[in-house]
């Protein structure tokens, strides 16, 4: 997205107020907008099935969970994505959900996050029934870049497998600003917010570009888990070779390599992998229409400058995980 500006002819200070007051009451309202699309949500609503005509009343302030009936039991996950935003972590999930031991939940709980005083039994009842055997998962890429999230699921379960898809930060950031001006079009520039002063300092305080620092976020979580317990998957690799990836991700779960190529088509209007079966469904399944959405042009020197400035933070990522992921 290029960048634009400048004021009309210079015609005395009334006028040149005149002419301010226009697009700086529009760059107020963008990075008003920006600011509440960025900030920590609430806890999201969770769908229910309705509580049946027999069932007995619950007292009044009591949550009520979901009282579906079927076999097996609602168990803490095993396995978690938690990562990264925009890095191709509903693809994973989309694919994941078509091996027979796999169930997991469809919508992102935020539990870790945003809702964990809702206390675990809480957290508990929003998970599929799985039987002996199955394995129970849900994602949200915002627990990566929590500072609280590794001590919490700690918590839960020392044994909790994690699982982080990653992207080229620098696209990584260009899609999560194209994500939030899709909802927000008066968005500044994203050199103006990915910059401070014109091309001076990168902003590390934008978490488009803070999620981006993949080493600092994982040093966090070392703290609690070891590397055995981590598996990253390239976000690169999950779009040009799906089945390879996701066969590394159903090693890594114990599970038999169920889901291989032949489930897997390209589909090159959206350039992305689709699904010939979608789980429950004999049609084939491509991810939404905001998945592969265009990204805005950003000058060739806001890349370079971004990507001089990730290059230290990849090569310690790279160095920690013991894999080179080609970003640089």
């Amino acid at each position: 997205m290029a960048d634009s500006g400048g004021l009309g002819a210079w015609a005395g200070p009334g006028a040149a107020l005149g002419a301010l007051r226009a697009p700086l009451a529009l760059l107020a309202l963008g990075l008003g907008a920006y600011c509440l699309c960025s900030l920590p949500g609430r806890c999201p609503p969770v769908a229910r099935f309705p509580t049946p005509a027999s069932a007995p009343a619950q007292p009044p302030g009591a949550h009520r969970l979901t009282l579906a009936s079927g076999p097996g039991r609602r168990r803490f996950p095993q396995a978690l994505i938690v990562g990264v935003k925009k890095g191709g972590t509903r693809a994973l999930l989309e694919f994941l959900r078509l091996h027979p031991d796999v169930r997991a939940l469809g919508s992102e709980p935020h539990f870790f996050d945003r809702c964990y005083e809702r206390g675990l039994a809480w957290y508990r009842s929003l998970m599929p029934r799985t039987l002996d055997g199955q394995i129970t998962m849900e994602k949200t890429p915002s627990y990566f870049v929590t500072q609280e999230a590794p001590h919490r699921i700690h918590s839960m379960s020392p044994d909790t497998k994690l699982i982080v898809v990653v992207r080229n930060p620098v696209t990584r950031a260009i899609s999560d600003y194209a994500q939030t001006l899709s909802k927000t079009p008066g968005l500044p520039s994203f050199r103006a917010l990915a910059f401070r002063h014109g091309l001076g300092p990168v902003d590390t305080a934008w978490s488009a570009v803070r999620i981006g620092l993949y080493a600092q976020h994982l040093d966090n979580w070392l703290h609690y888990f070891p590397l055995s317990h981590f598996l990253f998957v390239s976000g690169e690799r999950l779009v040009s070779d799906p089945a390879g990836e996701v066969g590394r991700v159903q090693d890594f779960l114990g599970l038999k390599r169920v889901v291989t190529d032949k489930h897997f088509y390209f589909n090159a209007t959206k350039g992305f992998p689709c699904l010939k079966k979608a789980q429950g469904s004999s049609r084939p399944h491509c991810l939404g229409k905001s998945k592969g959405r265009p990204h805005p042009r950003v000058p060739q020197a806001v890349v370079q400058r971004l990507q001089d400035f990730y290059r230290p933070f990849n090569r310690k990522f790279y160095q920690m995980t013991g894999q080179d992921f080609g970003w640089d």
